[in-house]
């Protein structure tokens, strides 16, 4: 069962580990309360959560632009 998790947090956003590390909370209340949120709410939290993994993804992008690193 852990390296089933350790699987899906390795290829997931990072999202909730994020804002986890950030924080200073557990990363596992994060995640749950996105879950019963996007039950409760009919799927309105997955905006939220994709909307701020693509911003991750393009702060990451921008950063490697700027630092160019070449490896020979």
């Amino acid at each position: 069962m852990n390296k089933l998790r350790l699987f899906f947090e390795d290829r997931a956003f990072g999202v909730c580990s994020r804002l986890g590390e950030k924080l200073n909370f557990p990363i596992d209340s994060i995640r749950l309360f996105f879950i019963y949120s996007s039950f409760i709410t009919m799927g309105s939290p997955i905006i939220i959560y994709v909307s701020m993994a693509m911003m991750m993804k393009i702060r990451k992008y921008f950063r490697r632009m700027n630092n160019p690193v070449l490896f020979d």
